[in-house]
């Protein structure tokens, strides 16, 4: 049964409490029929996703059944963690806020009747995160693009993924899957997003360099018509277009369509053609093998390796090995403990690039490795180690 006015002005002489203090609208709450505290789930929103709310766009929860849940925006990536509160929280529609009350004209108090809805004592609280992206090129992976389906063969489809397939199963949001697919050079063939065979990949833009020389064109300006026709005998001209847009800058002249190839995007190709099938490499020969395997009038240079390929400098002689920023764990604490079992010590030179990628909007690689790293002095040299001990 509702309180009256009375009763309420009673409890709160009895609560010792002055009427003078409260607001002048007192809100009479009531639990409505069947209410349970699994009815409704709260979640904390900043600014941001408000206004995302209120302009009637969506969020998104993706992960698989072996995955902790995240949210995502159009733009945005968010884990989902529950908030225990000391306090019980109640859903309480059409409940005014103080500074949503107006005491104008109001010289007695006045009652109004709310019912609960529902309540809860935890809350989902959102912190941004990086995207989930690894588990994306271990899906397009199990098929890999080597060329066109040769005649009287089948086009097998198991292993292949659309858009829709991507977003049903990789943590990220739409745009942030969109950019790591063309980061990894990802085509869409037939309405499934592959990604191509290295060997193949590299067969590609071998043609084009190749066809650059034998035209003497600058590598500045390769008309993309004239390698379409020529190069097009060979592969499809959607997969040359396809090996222009990933190495080159494309732009218009004349009403002409040309690429501007990227040297360094070129090079550090070429560098991880010679090295996925080696160890370690000797550091002298490979400079040597690697300038003589890139395009005539292109420079190799080690910084163009960044992230991709590891020095060591401490071997007699010095060697280099292949290590992809993107094989290494995306969770911080695992990339860190992993990075320390492959070397007990690091220059801040050698780390930065496989860290970088796990920094936040505000947060500096610097700020990392005095969160996660020991630093001490070797020969002179900063160098950082394992804050705990590195299980092998």
């Amino acid at each position: 049964m509702s309180r009256t006015l009375e009763e309420v002005q009673a409890t709160i002489q009895i609560a010792k409490l002055k009427e003078n203090d409260l607001q002048n609208t007192i809100h009479c709450l009531t639990f409505g029929e069947s209410v349970s505290s699994g009815d409704y789930f709260l979640m904390e929103l900043d600014d941001t996703l408000c206004k995302h709310i209120e302009a009637g766009k969506s969020l998104v929860i993706r992960g698989d059944q072996d995955e902790r849940a995240v949210l995502c925006s159009e733009d945005k990536t968010y884990d989902l963690k529950i908030a225990d509160t000391s306090n019980l929280l109640l859903l309480v529609p059409g409940c005014l806020t103080p500074d949503q009350l107006t005491t104008d004209n109001q010289a007695s108090s006045q009652l109004v009747h709310a019912q609960i809805w529902g309540f809860s004592n935890s809350y989902w609280e959102l912190r941004k995160r990086h995207p989930k992206l690894k588990k994306l090129k271990k899906l397009l992976m199990e098929n890999p693009y080597e060329g066109p389906v040769i005649s009287g063969q089948e086009d097998v489809t198991e292993g292949k993924y659309t858009m829709g397939d991507l977003l049903e199963r990789i943590q990220a949001s739409e745009e942030e899957l969109e950019a790591q697919l063309q980061t990894i050079h990802a085509c869409e063939v037939n309405g499934y997003w592959r990604l191509l065979d290295f060997d193949y990949e590299m067969k590609l833009l071998g043609h084009i360099t190749q066809l650059v020389d034998s035209e003497s064109w600058s590598f500045s300006k390769v008309p993309l018509s004239v390698s379409l026709e020529e190069l097009g005998r060979l592969e499809p001209q959607e997969m040359i277009e396809h090996s222009l847009n990933c190495y080159g800058r494309r732009y218009t002249d004349n009403d002409e369509v040309f690429f501007a190839l990227n040297e360094d995007m070129v090079c550090r190709a070429t560098a991880q053609m010679l090295l996925q099938n080696a160890v370690k490499f000797n550091l002298a020969e490979f400079q040597e093998v690697w300038q003589q395997s890139v395009p005539e009038g292109m420079g190799t240079r080690l910084d163009q390796l960044k992230s991709l390929a590891l020095v060591d400098r401490s071997s007699k002689p010095e060697t280099i090995s292949l290590l992809r920023v993107e094989d290494l764990p995306e969770d911080t604490l695992e990339r860190f403990t992993h990075l320390f079992t492959m070397r007990e010590k690091w220059t801040e030179e050698d780390i930065t690039p496989y860290i970088q990628n796990l920094c936040g909007e505000k947060q500096t690689t610097g700020a990392l490795l005095t969160k996660y790293a020991r630093l001490s002095t070797q020969n002179g040299i900063k160098v950082f180690n394992s804050r705990r001990p590195v299980v092998t």
